[in-house]
């Protein structure tokens, strides 16, 4: 298991995304006022909408059951759609200035390419449209950040519940660092439920 473990590690971090000191460049227009976040219902989801909302945004939430978010005002929009299917990414991604994805599942047992295929969309979208702000959710473990999420998660964790998932965030992350869309990739290590600290 040590050795299957390390070598996943090792293997995670040549096919995630490594960053550089260069700035991902980012388009001289004003700041976006009008934000589609998808993955709108999880918990990450639902603290950048209330967090955009807060600050003065106009948001879309694209989900695929609109009443599972549970969250109304006058500036959200919440469209019916599923990040799979190209139309309805394409049809939420118009009149957008930025995107923010928060996308997870639960399906941690077998090969899976949601993650991937969801980006994929999202990417041509934007680019199509000329949507030139996207961030990113994925997971400390990838790319330059392998090992740094602890020996428990590393070791067993990733190894043996969520390999089939930690490989389609590198291809998630390969996807976005080869598109033409400007872009952060954010690697959250733990999530939690406590009081904002402002970071």
């Amino acid at each position: 298991l040590l050795v299957y473990a390390t070598a996943l590690s090792i293997a995670l971090a040549g096919a995630g995304h490594w960053g550089s000191t260069a700035a991902s460049p980012v388009a001289s227009t004003p700041g976006p006022q009008r934000i589609l976040i998808v993955g709108a219902t999880g918990g990450t989801g639902r603290q950048l909408v209330a967090q955009a909302l807060e600050r003065g945004y106009t948001v879309t939430a694209l989900a695929r059951n609109p009443a599972r978010l549970q969250m109304t005002h006058p500036q959200l929009t919440v469209v019916r759609g599923n990040v799979l299917d190209g139309a309805s990414v394409d049809a939420a991604m118009q009149g957008q200035d930025a995107v923010l994805s928060a996308l997870g599942h639960n399906r941690y047992l077998g090969p899976t390419r949601i993650l991937s295929r969801g980006t994929g969309h999202l990417l041509r979208a934007m680019e199509a449209q000329g949507v030139s702000r996207f961030v990113c959710e994925t997971s400390l473990g990838l790319g330059d950040s392998a090992f740094r999420l602890g020996l428990f998660y590393t070791l067993f964790i990733i190894p043996v519940i969520l390999p089939f998932y930690f490989w389609d965030k590198t291809r998630q992350e390969r996807m976005i660092a080869a598109s033409r869309v400007p872009f952060v990739i954010v690697r959250p290590g733990a999530l939690t439920n406590g009081a904002k600290r402002g970071v």
